[in-house]
């Protein structure tokens, strides 16, 4: 009976275990990021005009999840989230262009204690060193369009000699990120381009959106690339393959803003007889929840781990929680709130201090603009493109980028865009007070002083970044 016993296969957290030889079958897990990509502009997500044929092909053969959100609209804030399973004010990298803290723990020390080889190919955006372990197979912090910025060859290299172990392996593009020097333009005429509501319609609108439409499809190439290199290690049974497209890109309203357009994202998860295939969820989820759904995978137990970082309660654990249970078709729904952060402070052409938070349920979002009374500047403001915006139509959305009012509040279920800003009618005030309180809880649990916070934002920066 003893001897049975010990022959008997359990899983936990998807993770199969036998016990009698002690070997654990654990799935690889490839997560592939872009970089400044609006969800919307890609096929699965509802896109007639970008042609994205292997993000398709993973949706078909994944669930795609509707609501992900990272919390800050910002590429070093939104990929620490990620990898550390803590907001930014939190992990300490809120504004861009900065670090956690030294003593925060990341999803390379979680893997790597739950016996993985943990490797990153592309983009970084992270640090100090020490609290992102990984082994780093090379990329750039950026692209000017010359040679080849990503060395996929590298990590297909990599993944064939993780035969000892599973592996985690991050592919993180560049693309489409600005400067939009990828791809074939010419396949989008900018004539023929539907632009998305509130987008004033100028020429130079239309090209801006040819060029970065070209790169999302030579992005999409490289997700084909990874694909056939799962497809060729003989071991896609067994690989977790997750695509996300990171915050919104850089037009108007996107990113760098606490909207929807930057900072709602696009997530797909592949695992070949776990996750039925072309199944959606509607249920809200965040980036800090990411890793803890990984370490459950891999066999691990999230909520007795120690981040390295406490919050205003003492807490040590993680802000996120894993939704393993979403992934595998278990439940349609997670989160009652999502969050969001934003400082200018320490940007580039960043405003002095214009400290953004904001707090959304499955129907309204609510914006607080905290710095509202003085001017919202970032790249964008100082862009051609929005100038044009501007003097097209002087009351238009050009000049509401720049000047806010305190408070905002949409209803994103009839109006996704967020054009009709509704805090002033008496019949929400109700809604507002809700989501007031659920974002002033939030801000405590972080200990988010606010414009406070804002204010010591450069001391999260490392000198000479790079964006």
């Amino acid at each position: 009976m003893k001897n049975l016993m010990l022959l008997i296969a359990v899983t936990i957290g998807g993770c199969f275990v036998t016990q009698a030889q002690g070997i654990s079958v654990k799935p690889n897990i490839i997560l592939i990021m872009a970089d400044d990509l609006t969800y919307s502009d890609i096929e699965p997500y509802g896109s007639n005009q970008v042609h994205t044929p292997n993000i398709a092909r993973l949706a078909k053969e994944g669930v795609c999840i509707d609501n992900m959100f990272t919390s800050t609209a910002m590429c070093a804030p939104t990929r620490q989230q990620l990898m550390t399973g803590l907001y930014p004010v939190r992990n300490g990298a809120y504004p861009n262009h900065s670090e956690v803290y030294s003593n925060t723990r990341s999803i390379a020390h979680y893997m790597q204690d739950l016996g993985y080889n943990t490797a990153l190919i592309g983009k970084q955006h992270y640090g100090p060193v020490q609290s992102f372990p990984y082994d780093y197979l090379g990329g750039r912090n950026g692209d000017n369009g010359k040679g080849q910025d990503i060395d996929l060859k590298v990590a297909e290299d990599y993944i064939t000699k993780s035969k000892d172990k599973p592996y985690l392996l991050l592919v993180t593009s560049n693309q489409p990120h600005t400067p939009w020097n990828r791809g074939d333009a010419s396949a989008y005429p900018p004539e023929q381009i539907k632009l998305p509501p509130g987008f004033e319609d100028t020429p130079l609108t239309r090209k801006s959106m040819s060029s970065y439409f070209a790169e999302i499809t030579y992005l999409d190439s490289l997700v084909g690339v990874c694909l056939d290199m799962v497809e060729r290690s003989g071991q896609k049974q067994n690989t977790l393959v997750l695509f996300t497209s990171e915050q919104g890109s850089s037009f108007p309203f996107g990113k760098w803003t606490n909207y929807d357009q930057g900072l709602k994202t696009a997530f797909i998860a592949r695992w070949p007889g776990k996750i039925k295939p072309g199944t959606r969820s509607k249920a809200m989820t965040q980036y800090v929840d990411i890793l803890p759904t990984l370490i459950e995978i891999a066999g691990g137990i999230p909520n007795s781990l120690n981040t390295g970082t406490r919050d205003a309660n003492g807490r040590t654990g993680f802000d996120g929680k894993s939704f393993s249970k979403v992934l595998l078709g278990q439940t349609n729904s997670f989160r009652d709130y999502v969050f969001g952060v934003h400082t200018t402070r320490g940007i580039i052409n960043g405003s002095e201090a214009y400290a953004i938070r904001s707090a959304r349920n499955n129907k309204y979002h609510y914006i607080h603009n905290l710095n509202y009374k003085s001017k919202f500047s970032n790249v964008v403001t100082e862009s051609i493109l929005l100038q044009q915006w501007i003097k097209k139509d002087k009351s238009g959305r050009g000049n509401f980028y720049l000047q806010r009012p305190e408070e905002e509040l949409y209803d994103i279920v009839n109006d996704p865009y967020e054009l009709v800003n509704l805090a002033k009618k008496p019949e929400l005030k109700g809604v507002m007070n809700e989501l007031k309180a659920q974002l002033a809880s939030f801000m405590k649990q972080q200990g988010d002083l606010g414009v406070a916070t804002e204010m010591k934002a450069l001391e999260r920066q490392p000198k000479n970044s790079e964006d």
